[in-house]
């Protein structure tokens, strides 16, 4: 699945200005869910994480006592895009080189900030630099960005300190901050798609047209109609991204879904049978999403109200622990004997609530998307490493979980080190599947 909210539809999207040839939306609001999944509003984890960073020879990012370090991706262009922008795009890749150039993958969390850098054509890439550093706390909220200011700052800080070279980027909104809908369309053929569903629109979008975003992907084209998947996202929540990267003296470049950003590095890393039924599980710190594909291919998508940062203040608030503290124990640091049992209480406590909410919430999914059984569990983001939870969700779901390995199929800079880069591996599913896109590609 390839979205980009910049370039489906006519805006200028240069700085400040973005405007849709529909006409120009106002207001602001909190949050913008899906019908039956209201945002989930929390705090972040703020200034708990440490700075990392994985590119030798730029200095200014190591933090002293850092838990977990660095992270990167590959990327890929694959396939034409629909409507004119997706057949320009995969003319100009023919004549380049299929997307050869250099691009930054930007998946913006809560907690903390993923940035990946990759050079050369979308067959052959090449990871050459990659950071994490940790989101001031309130900085991104309720999936918005509340701090356009200091989600730059880091972002710059990021750049500068990777000495990082390149300057489009693809980037991500959280997928309960937009609204997706399939919808089946009469389409004759004189008739131009995208002109049709700009009309179409406000009969599957239960928002003013003026006031989104538009994207759409083509699932199933007949003779005389088509069956696409509609998202749209509130402008003002896609404008915080996209003004949080330009200030950054970046150009944001493609604007995805951190769904269908999971699905991307699903397709890129597993081989996958026509009836494989997998749930892609990303599990943040306050929110986490979901992602059943079948074949391949997203079925449906959901998210649950609640991720590791849950587990994380039990554990601060029972035992007195710093967050900090506290993120080491998650990681398996010990503190002795009279801690480390206590420890373990609070920690099976917590992912017996995060494993019956995200089985709760899969089995409503599986039960909506297929007839077909799920057959496995692949988990991803920096909350799935809490120990014990692959097995809790095993136990309840009665079907194989594993860890993500989003580097199955990446090549890697020969500067990288690999043992970092694999400790660091869970919490970049999001990332390495937005290091997939290509411009032209939606």
């Amino acid at each position: 699945m390839r979205l980009n909210f910049l370039v489906r539809f006519p805006y200028v999207a240069m700085g400040r200005s973005y405007k849709s040839f529909v006409g120009s939306g106002s207001g602001s609001i909190d949050s913008v869910g899906r019908e039956g999944h209201p945002c989930f509003r929390s705090p972040s984890f703020g200034e708990r994480w440490p700075w990392m960073e994985v590119s030798p020879g730029h200095g200014g990012l190591s933090g002293a006592g850092a838990v977990v370090r660095w992270g990167l991706v590959a990327w890929r262009g694959r396939g034409r895009g629909n409507g004119v922008f997706g057949g320009l795009g995969a003319a100009w890749g023919r004549l380049t080189g299929r997307g050869a150039g250099h691009y930054i993958a930007l998946d913006v969390g809560s907690s903390a900030v993923k940035l990946l850098e990759v050079r050369g054509s979308a067959d052959v890439p090449e990871i050459v630099r990659a950071g994490i550093a940790p989101m001031p706390e309130g900085a991104l909220r309720n999936n918005t960005v509340q701090d356009v200011v200091a989600v730059s700052e880091v972002i710059r800080r990021l750049v500068d300190g990777l000495g990082v070279t390149a300057r489009h980027v693809v980037t991500a909104v959280p997928g309960p901050s937009v609204i997706i809908n399939k919808a089946r369309v009469a389409l004759r053929p004189d008739e131009d798609l995208d002109a049709l569903l700009m009309i179409e629109a406000d009969n599957f979008i239960p928002e003013s047209i003026d006031n989104v975003s538009l994207d759409y992907q083509v699932l199933k084209h007949d003779e005389d109609a088509v069956e696409v998947l509609l998202v749209a996202v509130r402008r003002d929540i896609l404008s915080g991204f996209t003004m949080a990267i330009t200030d950054a003296g970046l150009e944001p470049a493609i604007i995805d879904v951190d769904y269908f950003a999971l699905e991307n590095m699903y397709e890129l890393n597993y081989e996958s049978g026509p009836d494989d039924v997998v749930a892609l599980v990303n599990i943040g710190s306050r929110y986490s999403s979901i992602n059943i594909v079948k074949g391949g291919v997203s079925t449906t998508t959901g998210d649950v109200q609640a991720g590791a940062g849950e587990i994380t203040d039990g554990l601060v608030s029972s035992l007195g622990l710093s967050y900090d503290d506290a993120e080491r124990v998650q990681a398996g640091e010990s503190y002795g004997a009279e801690i480390d049992g206590r420890v373990e209480a609070v920690l099976s406590r917590g992912v017996g609530e995060l494993g019956d909410a995200i089985n709760q919430s899969l089995r409503f999914l599986c039960r909506t998307a297929s007839d077909d059984p799920l057959q496995g569990v692949i988990l991803s983001g920096g909350g799935a490493r809490v120990p014990g939870l692959l097995g809790a969700l095993s136990t309840r779901l009665e079907v194989p979980v594993e860890m993500v390995d989003p580097f199955a199929r990446v090549q890697l800079n020969r500067s990288l080190d690999a043992v970092a880069l694999e400790e660091m591996a869970p919490s970049l599913g999001v990332a390495v599947g937005l290091g997939t896109r290509r411009l032209g590609d939606a």
